[in-house]
């Protein structure tokens, strides 16, 4: 089990013992040595096995017995015992936005509640709201909470997905039976979560494939199958559907099974006004529904169906009713951006605060992957929890990356990394004074403590916006996929904003925010909006991010035009000086 593993299970420890009602001191043994590990430099087998790890401050004679039982066999009987003693539904509670540990702990004793639904039925009657510290707007977010966890239960983040998908695909691809083979369905067309994941085959014969399909490994069991369906469940519950055609039915399918339903609609409507009949099954030249093969008119790829409609061909991403048609018809589909456009990010973060690697470490390892540049934004003071930065500590780190650029430059590195700042969008204003931000080159800001007035919300970003330091809002919403829906915020108040004081809007491409969301991007670049496709990065593997930003990118319709991190470095620092002209 590697570190990152062993920290995630302490802090679980650290969960569950605040759960029951441990020692404090106790708990936060727990959650400091899982930031202990985060940021150890050197291989905890290593450490183990040279007997160094208790000679680390903050990792006690109890810390070192369980983080080397778990390295060494990979498991914890502690950890599995402590949490067979809590009841399921109060970990379940924890994944509800507005309860945290001491809150569930607190409905429990008081109220007794050992379920969600119990949960639920106890906000409904008021009861949560008579308890000390909760109040009847926590008990409304709760509820929203419950509503919220329940409606997207079955769906997964995109990039779960992904790494799921793609071996089956490259699998089904190498199968000899197989003629042709793609993905459908929402991930198709670049949705940030997704209930399934649909494959689509074409093949003379299905039987071989259908097999495969259902014998690979990590199947947890097979929901259904037959000659050319199967449906099976696997490892974290993601369920994955196969269908097998003809390859005579392939781009029909693969268009129809893409969807969306909305789009569909509007393609089989078309299809209509012109005397044919568009299914699963192809593009017919027919007044009623039909499968009769000799009706049939040619269609080998999904081009050709859109070119038989008097349609330019329109990207899975933009399938969604949202002015696709419109665009096809004039021939004004975009060309949408591609990852690779990207030269670099330009909010990420260091073992200065939250993140795991040295500013040497990060510059080595963007370099290696091609990127021209990599903007350090850790942050500032007020958040604490994330060791944010002081006036002091920025004026440090600003000086240490000019000394490591200068060393990169004299070894004839292109690469460079920029000096920069999250800083806190507070009640009272940026967290950090006009003085010190100008001194950094890139300056996100990021509102991590809304309030619940929408108002006052939507005025703190927009005064953000005006301030001329302030290159870019980060995360606009808030929001966490799947967790906890956007903060109250007049969203296309702010985008106005940015449209007249020229402030660029991060694209968030953590899969968890993906945030600013998709359907808002259209409007953001009809008002001259950039866009930033930033990795937030806190490790280095999290460079792999922009790949899943620039797919909600190209979902909004976005060009490379459009991106501003698609310019090189001299061009780039030209934008960032202009916005504080």
């Amino acid at each position: 089990m590697d570190k990152d593993a062993v920290a995630a299970i302490l802090k679980e420890i650290g969960v569950f013992l605040e759960l029951k009602g441990e020692n404090p001191f106790k708990t936060r043994a727990y959650v400091n040595g899982a930031r202990i590990l985060e940021g150890l430099t050197e291989p905890l087998e290593t450490l183990i096995k040279e007997e160094r790890l208790g000679e680390i401050k903050g990792i006690g004679g109890a810390l070192v017995e369980k983080i080397t039982e778990l390295v060494e066999t990979g498991k914890l009987e502690y950890y599995e015992e402590l949490k067979g003693s809590i009841p399921p539904g109060l970990i379940e509670m924890l994944d509800i936005n507005g309860m945290g540990p001491k809150k569930v702990k607190a409905v429990h004793e008081k109220l007794k509640i050992k379920t969600i639904k119990q949960l639920e039925n106890a906000c409904k009657k008021g009861e949560l709201a008579e308890l000390d510290g909760f109040g009847k707007k926590s008990e409304e977010k709760i509820l929203e909470g419950i509503e919220f966890k329940r409606h997207h239960a079955s769906h997964h983040h995109r990039h779960k997905m992904l790494l799921v998908a793609e071996p089956i695909l490259g699998d089904l691809r190498s199968h000899p039976d197989v003629i042709r083979c793609d993905i459908a369905g929402s991930l198709r067309r670049g949705k940030e979560v997704s209930g399934d994941i649909d494959f689509l085959v074409s093949a003379k014969k299905s039987e071989n494939i259908i097999k495969a399909f259902t014998t690979q490994e990590g199947i947890l069991s097979i929901l259904a199958s037959g000659n050319t369906k199967a449906s099976v469940l696997l490892e974290g519950g993601i369920q994955a559907d196969l269908r097998v055609v003809d390859d005579s039915e392939f781009a029909s399918a693969l268009a129809y099974f893409t969807g969306s339903k909305e789009h569909n609609i509007v393609m089989r409507s078309r299809a209509i006004s012109r005397g044919l009949r568009l299914n699963e099954y192809g593009l017919f030249k027919s007044n009623e529904e039909t499968r009769d093969p000799k009706l049939r008119l040619k269609c080998k790829t999904e081009e050709d169906i859109f070119s038989a409609l008097d349609l330019a061909y329109v990207p899975p991403e933009l399938r969604e009713d949202r002015g696709e048609f419109e665009a096809a018809e004039n021939n004004n589909i975009p060309q949408l951006i591609e990852w690779t456009h990207l030269k670099g990010s330009l909010h990420n973060h260091s073992n200065w605060s939250d993140g795991k690697e040295t500013l040497e470490e990060i510059a080595t390892h963007m370099s290696g992957l091609g990127l021209a540049y990599w903007a350090i934004t850790d942050h500032s003071k007020a958040s604490f929890q994330a060791n944010g930065l002081d006036s002091d500590r920025v004026k440090k780190q600003i000086k240490d990356i000019t000394t490591l650029n200068k060393k990169l430059e004299d070894e004839g590195t292109d690469f460079r990394l920029l000096s920069g700042i999250e800083v806190d969008v507070l009640k009272k204003g940026l967290d950090f004074d006009d003085e010190l931000l100008n001194k950094l080159e890139v300056v996100v800001a990021s509102m991590h403590l809304a309030g619940s007035d929408e108002k006052d919300n939507t005025k703190r970003l927009i005064k953000a916006a005006e301030n001329p330091n302030v290159h870019m809002l980060g995360h606009l919403s808030g929001r966490l996929l799947l967790e906890r829906g956007p903060q109250k915020l007049n969203q296309l108040a702010v985008i106005d904003a940015c449209a007249e004081t020229g402030t660029w809007i991060e694209l968030n491409a953590n899969p968890y925010r993906l945030d600013l969301d998709w359907r808002h991007w259209q409007y953001a670049k009809t008002q001259g909006v950039k866009c930033v496709i930033n990795c937030d990065a806190h490790r280095i593997e999290h460079a792999g991010f922009l790949r899943i930003g620039t797919d909600i990118a190209r979902k909004g319709w976005l060009t490379k035009s459009d991106v501003i991190n698609t310019l090189p470095l001299p061009k780039l620092l030209n934008e960032l000086k202009r916005k504080r002209s």
